[in-house]
């Protein structure tokens, strides 16, 4: 694709409301894959007016009633706590995520954007004009007019993450979930003069996982997003796109009223398993928060200093298991150490042989086995948050239709695994890749021989198929009893940089390279039990 379309006639005017992550990652990807690219980014950006401000909302006031106050309270505080913190630390410009942050976006020799106070201003369609695009894409756009979208050559193409016709407007997923519906689509369309009418250039249906919630849907909908933009844009400019009229019906949704999102939140919410008594939750829940409160009062100056590697399995609405975390759940989890932990990498973990105090808490983040969804839903959550992970890997199952042991011994169905191409990208984003042995055995329970061929096996795929020298071990099962002093040696002789476990535990005062402590998250734990795992007390 990137060879396909030459550099002339290759201008793309975006115009946006928001220049958020994913509009930000559909561009940079699109302008990667695409060769000769030149972007025009119109964000628009009216001055806040006291008068129409008021007037919306009274409105919204009148509409959500009691439902207004704790909602716009809590609206304001996640913008005030937002530009408190959540940046990467200083001198952290090789995290994954981070071609995609906006001083990144912004340096890009190729894309000029442009703040206007009005997108359909004389001076906003001049700016187009001059620029001459051959193709307008419309990423989180308000309503566009015509005299604004009709002046690429080639037209505007809207990318709406709902299945159209049936569900244009907004939001995304809310009304096929509200619905009961099974699927979700994505859909890029041609803008016209009504609201997502246009002929559709590209679409995918995106099916509902039994425990899909509204904003694990809309991460997934933003990454095929990106790939339904990124063929429809080569399609367009190389001339090959087939319109596809949409027929006739359909209709158009609005936002929801705040007593329509609580109804849905505690429909979605009825079909999770009963995780632990109320009163249980919470205390555990006040633990938490006290937990963590403590630590950044001034707990930190007494308590030993600490490390708490994370370890996950799966990401996914699938199932709810003490292997698996929610889609939404885990992108909670990852705003949170990014706003209030210090992330290190796992290569930072085992250089840390004296852990340095720190008011924010150490994490590293973990992962064990290889499964696919690790690449699909994990590691674009992480990408967002600019979160360094590692991944360890049974290399014989990659790429395979085998079974984990233990997946065989619960019955599951096969569940998807990573494939080596998945497994290169993650690496070229900056994650770590690791060994889980060849074949996910118990080390201290095969022979000898039978362990150093794993090993060894193991480390030199891994060298072959992803370029890396030093190795590091998960052992698999990762309990006490899992790993013997004979067999670590082996680790040690195979020449394993380091090894980790995951019988919990946190890493005080100093991090033995060849028994890094892991505590295992999993869909059980609410934010505030999360963030007190992140303490490590």
């Amino acid at each position: 694709m990137s060879g396909a379309v030459g550099a002339s006639g290759n201008r793309v005017v975006v115009f946006t409301g928001d220049l958020s992550f994913a509009v930000r990652k559909g561009i940079v990807l699109a302008d990667e894959a695409i060769a000769g690219m030149e972007w025009l980014v119109l964000v628009h950006s009216p001055r806040k007016r006291l008068v129409p401000l008021v007037k919306s909302q009274w409105r919204a006031l009148r509409r959500d009633r009691w439902r207004w106050f704790p909602y716009t309270l809590g609206e304001v505080w996640r913008r005030v706590a937002g530009s408190r913190g959540g940046a990467p630390q200083p001198g952290t410009n090789a995290l994954p995520g981070s071609d995609f942050s906006s001083d990144a976006f912004a340096a890009r020799r190729n894309v000029r954007i442009v703040r206007v106070p009005d997108i359909h201003a004389p001076d906003s369609i001049r700016l187009v004009q001059d620029f001459a695009p051959r193709l307008g894409l419309a990423l989180g756009a308000p309503i566009l007019r015509k005299p604004l979208f009709a002046l690429p050559e080639a037209g505007t193409l809207n990318l709406h993450k709902g299945r159209v016709p049936d569900y244009r407007g907004m939001p995304p997923a809310f009304w096929e979930l509200w619905n009961g519906e099974t699927s979700v689509g994505c859909t890029v369309h041609w803008v016209d003069e009504k609201l997502d009418t246009g002929a559709v250039a590209a679409r995918e249906v995106v099916p509902c996982a039994p425990f899909s919630t509204v904003k694990g849907l809309q991460l997934r909908l933003d990454e095929v997003g990106n790939r339904l933009v990124q063929s429809a844009l080569a399609d367009v400019l190389q001339g090959t796109a087939v319109p596809s009229p949409q027929g006739t019906g359909g209709r158009t949704n609005r936002k929801p009223s705040l007593a329509q999102v609580a109804a849905l939140e505690r429909k979605l919410a009825a079909r999770d398993p009963v995780a632990e008594p109320l009163p249980k939750a919470l205390l555990k829940a006040g633990l938490g928060r006290g937990t963590h409160a403590a630590w950044r009062s001034g707990l930190y100056r007494a308590a030993a200093p600490r490390i708490t590697v994370l370890l996950y399995h799966r990401v996914t609405d699938d199932v709810r298991d003490n292997l698996s975390t929610g889609v939404e759940q885990f992108h909670r989890q990852m705003a949170l150490i990014r706003r209030h932990c210090r992330v290190l990498s796992l290569e930072e973990v085992l250089d840390a042989q004296v852990i340095p105090r720190s008011r924010q808490p150490l994490v590293c983040v973990t992962f064990d086995d290889g499964y696919r969804d690790n690449h699909d839903n994990a590691v674009p959550i992480l990408v967002r948050h600019q979160i360094p992970a590692a991944f360890f890997v049974s290399t014989g199952i990659v790429n395979t239709d085998r079974t984990f042991p233990h997946d065989v011994k619960r019955r599951n169905d096969p569940i998807p695994t990573m494939d080596w191409d998945q497994l290169r990208t993650m690496k070229k984003h900056g994650f770590t890749i690791g060994s889980h042995t060849v074949n996910h055995i118990d080390c201290a329970g095969e022979p000898e021989d039978v362990v150093w061929n794993e090993l060894t096996e193991s480390r030199d795929t891994l060298r072959r198929e992803l370029g890396i020298q030093d190795v590091i071990l998960g052992y698999p099962y990762g309990g006490r009893h899992h790993m013997t002093p004979s067999r670590l040696d082996l680790v040690r002789q195979a020449g394993y940089t380091g090894c980790l476990s995951a019988y919990g535990g946190t890493n005080v005062r100093r991090v033995d390279p060849f028994n890094v402590l892991r505590r295992g998250i999993h869909w059980q734990f609410s934010d505030q039990a999360f963030m007190r795992e992140c303490v490590g007390l």
